[in-house]
């Protein structure tokens, strides 16, 4: 018999419950019907509640047979320290935005990225690429606004 507080199927069960009581919290204050039809509060009203309800038979069944430890979901070595990279890119990457913009910001990010399977003038190659067209996508042709520097990208 495990002890419970190593099964992850239990903290699982527990996020979901408290996130989607938040939601369905948060969905009250949005109207359920509007003059043309269902309003904007329907959807998340009732996606919430069917998240709570099946969170709640998932936290009764970890407790009696659904032993998941965290030993077993963990990656071991190279896959550790490649989950590392990707979190500490993630946090850089928030952290840079604001400062240096999209474009420089999501370079170096995926240049970290990169540079985990390719040689560095590869790697710096194609995250400047997929930047640039990213950047150009959405920020010229799309037209979505992106956190730009000083300079305008």
């Amino acid at each position: 018999m495990c002890f419970p507080l190593k099964n992850i199927s239990i903290y699982m069960a527990i996020f979901f419950l408290i996130f989607s009581g938040v939601m369905f919290w948060e969905s009250l204050s949005m109207s359920f019907y509007s003059e043309y039809g269902p309003g904007p509060g329907l959807l998340p009203m009732w996606v919430s509640g069917i998240i709570f309800v099946l969170s709640s038979i998932y936290l009764v069944t970890a407790f009696k047979k659904d032993i998941i430890l965290f030993a077993h979901i963990l990656p071991k070595g190279e896959g550790f320290i490649n989950v590392l990279v990707c979190m500490g890119s993630l946090i850089l990457f928030m952290i840079l935005v604001p400062f240096a913009g999209f474009l420089i910001s999501s370079t170096v990010t995926l240049f970290i990225l990169f540079l985990r399977g390719y040689k560095w003038y590869w790697s710096l190659g194609f995250s400047a690429s997929v930047a640039f067209i990213i950047f150009w996508v959405f920020g010229v042709m799309l037209q979505v606004p992106l956190p730009v520097n000083d300079l305008g990208w």
